[in-house]
């Protein structure tokens, strides 16, 4: 059985300003858009495999129940409600970053 794929608002945001710095950085909505699919992807898979991506290492986020999607350089975090099947995307962030506080 698939599970259901849900991004907050925060993740979505996230997810947009990720892909315009690229944009904007590399001089190509090409390959930002490149970029976004991946993350997509990588995000859609968890409806089959929701248990695929690995424990954070904080453990503020471990007892909080996150898992942690490693898609190049950027972290995707959520959580898996087994009730109801469903993955909830948290947040989509820069792992070169302080991450603990951005979610």
């Amino acid at each position: 059985m698939k599970y259901r794929i849900v991004r907050t608002d925060k993740a979505d945001e996230q997810l947009r300003e990720i892909i315009f710095y690229i944009a904007d950085d590399s001089g190509s909505v090409d390959v930002a858009l490149n970029y976004l699919d991946k993350i997509e992807k990588a995000i859609n898979c968890l409806s089959d495999f929701p248990m695929s991506g690995s424990i954070p290492r904080y453990s503020i986020l471990r007892k909080q129940g996150y898992r942690v999607l490693i898609v190049e350089r950027h972290l995707v975090f959520y959580k898996v409600n087994e009730d109801e099947k469903v993955v909830t995307i948290y947040a989509v962030v820069d792992g070169r970053q302080e991450y603990k506080n951005l979610i």
